[in-house]
């Protein structure tokens, strides 16, 4: 197998953006790569499965695909057309189904496809290479064979999923000691893990969360050795890339640390106050998808227009991580910015009673303007999202609970302002209520210790349903077992030696300009001691050789050295969490001036830093990345098993018991 050679690592050559070179590799190294000989001016057919069709349509759009000479994309598994004249691009995974496949499609004396281009996504096992060139009939028809290891989904310009949605359950449930899926979960995950660093050019100072027992006496779980398994296995996948891929480094490039989602129950599970996160948390958008009803052209009922709020749209590439508030009044300036500079917009303006104009009268003013364009289109877009969004605040109370969810979390409120909200705010909705018990939970676990959590329940009214989520953070950290109590409910036994995983400080130097963005996730704490090389060696273990010369001074110095010089000197990218700005200047701001100095932020980056969750993340942690890649000038890349919202993290948790309770064992 060949393995196309691009030097992509952050210690040479133009830097690109993480997303940048996954896109890069797909439709230039695999797409373009292929126009070689007989095939450069014809067009092709590109066949995916269902998971590396996913994998592309996370980083490639279907004009980028047309535009490499792709006219047709088919599914491998699906009955297809034969075009004996026209060559064939497989983009598909190393399983023997596949291969079974694709030589029934080259075979015979009348093939499917007059040439094929095969691409794996992750490294092939050395039986089903025996297996393809055993085929006499279809090894003269293969134009190209090779490994593209490249089988993660880029969600963001700094994220990427593994695609494990039910992670949590196979990992942290009940019984899991007992179950294949714990082996095939980890395996998966690593698998495509590895193949970012292998995409990347990257070799990681692997890092990761150790398992501890309090004395001799305590048996270490299999959900403590999640992120230790992971770590091997990911270790396994590197030592091959080092000795089969055309110049992979062979020393570190990188720093990657592997996390579990014990270590901040709170973050899935807060409101998190940024546009991005109140738009997928408060509003039902399917991914990042957006439905809303546009005027129809005919005069009839209104139409609805599905919009995908992605970073080709530049007002959200700029607001996404602007707190809510912040988010509201830049939209409502840009309005007003608008209207100043147009003429005809002024004289609608003069026409009306001199009174102030809202956002939604800029709105509808602007619409009405002949040169409405795609422009305004979106930021008219924009600004009835978030008037939805604030009108979801003022209607369920939310900011009041939100107050009280950060109050708990920093230790300045506790039991008693917890029932006074519950007694006072029966009309809270289930969801409300329950997400203020869990983050209660994690911070004072004592409080749910025999029937106390009980009455807790009784007092939210909350059903049995909902109380097993609850019941089920004992699960990921801090509870030791789950007995049934005498009175039929929960007595939940907690390890007396367990700090509470949710209180935390205000961290130093960081002004909080706008109400409710106190709260910050623990990985913002852990990526910084990681860059400074802080991390407790007794807590993060290393599977790197750990003699002197890697994890001793040298190492940590070398972490410093690789920082951009000046680094004193402010640098704005479109990464930037902009939590708050001068009130007088959209200067580096704007979404224009955001993507003008991206590209040239990320050609003064240091070394980059990976950080991988098993178990979903969160919102709330991708911006922190984006905001420390500027802190840091480290490109900053947040992997996970998934992204969960909220509603969406509560129900995997309640399903970490489902095959072992019924509704009816749950009495409240």
């Amino acid at each position: 197998m060949s393995f196309s050679d691009s030097d992509t690592s952050s210690t040479g050559g133009d830097y690109k953006s993480f997303k940048q070179i996954s896109r890069d590799r797909l439709l230039h190294e695999m797409l373009r790569s292929t126009k070689t000989g007989d095939s450069k001016s014809t067009w092709k057919v590109l066949i995916m499965d269902k998971v590396t069709v996913k994998v592309m349509s996370y980083s490639c759009k279907m004009a980028d695909i047309t535009e490499e000479g792709v006219s047709l994309v088919e599914d491998l598994f699906r009955r297809r057309q034969p075009l004996p004249t026209m060559d064939a691009i497989y983009f598909i995974q190393p399983s023997r189904e596949n291969v079974v496949m694709f030589l029934s499609d080259m075979s015979g004396r009348v093939p499917l496809y007059k040439k094929a281009y095969v691409f794996f996504s992750s490294s092939v096992p050395q039986d089903l290479v025996k297996i393809i060139k055993s085929d006499t009939s279809v090894i003269g028809r293969i134009g190209a064979l090779r490994e593209m290891n490249l089988e993660y989904f880029a969600i963001d310009s700094q994220g990427f999923i593994t695609d494990n949605e039910r992670a949590l359950e196979e990992l942290f449930g009940q019984n899991v000691e007992n179950s294949r899926k714990y082996d095939a979960c980890v395996n998966v995950m690593a698998s495509r893990i590895a193949t970012v660093f292998a995409s990347l050019r990257e070799f990681p100072f692997v890092r990761f969360r150790a398992a501890k027992s309090l004395d001799a006496s305590t048996v270490t779980t299999f959900r403590e050795l999640v992120p230790t398994k992971l770590a091997a296995a990911v270790w396994n996948h590197i030592a091959q890339y080092k000795k089969n891929i055309a110049n992979f480094p062979q020393t570190e490039t990188c720093e990657f640390l592997i996390l579990d989602r014990s270590i901040d129950q709170i973050a899935p599970i807060i409101h998190e106050w940024t546009y991005d996160a109140m738009c997928h948390d408060l509003l039902n958008m399917e991914g990042n998808k957006y439905v809303h009803e546009v005027p129809s052209k005919t005069g009839g009922q209104p139409e609805k227009k599905e919009v995908l709020l992605e970073d080709h749209d530049p007002v959200w590439l700029e607001l996404r991580h602007a707190h809510i508030a912040d988010a509201s009044e830049r939209l409502h300036e840009k309005m007003t910015n608008f209207v100043s500079k147009n003429k005809a917009a002024q004289i609608h303006h003069s026409s009306r009673d001199g009174s102030e104009l809202s956002t939604r009268d800029l709105q509808k003013m602007v619409q009405a303007l002949p040169q409405y364009s795609e422009q305004i289109d979106k930021l008219s877009l924009h600004v009835e999202i978030a008037g939805k969004i604030n009108k979801i605040i003022r209607d369920t109370g939310l900011r009041e609970l939100g107050q009280l969810e950060q109050d708990l979390v920093f230790g300045d409120a506790g039991t008693k302002e917890v029932i006074n909200f519950l007694r006072t705010k029966q009309d809270a909705t289930p969801e409300y209520k329950l997400r203020l018990l869990m983050i209660y939970s994690a911070v004072y676990p004592e409080k749910f210790e025999g029937d106390k959590g009980l009455k807790l329940m009784q007092l939210a009214r909350l059903s049995p349903d909902d109380m097993n989520a609850v019941n089920n953070m004992r699960l990921l950290e801090g509870f030791t077992d789950s007995k049934k109590s005498s009175s039929g409910g929960f007595s939940l036994k907690f390890d007396a030696q367990k700090k509470k995983l949710g209180v935390r400080k205000d961290r130093t130097g960081e002004e909080e300009t706008w109400q409710l963005s106190r709260f910050y996730p623990m990985i913002e704490d852990l990526i910084e001691k990681l860059g400074k090389g802080e991390l407790p060696k007794d807590e993060y273990s290393c599977m790197n050789d750990p003699s002197p010369t890697v994890h001793g001074t040298s190492q940590s110095t070398s972490v410093r050295t690789t920082q951009a010089p000046g680094a004193a000197h402010s640098m704005r990218s479109r990464r930037t969490a902009t939590w708050a700005r001068p009130r007088n200047s959209d200067d580096g701001y704007s979404s224009d001036s955001v993507l003008r100095h991206a590209s040239s932020d990320f050609k003064r980056m240091g070394q980059r830093i990976f950080v991988f969750i098993i178990g979903g993340a969160t919102r709330s942690e991708l911006r922190v990345c984006h905001k420390l890649t500027t802190k840091l000038k480290r490109e900053v890349i947040l992997g996970s098993s998934s992204l969960d919202d909220p509603p969406n993290f509560i129900t995997k948790l309640k399903l970490l018991t489902a095959q072992d309770l019924s509704i009816d064992d749950l009495h409240i």
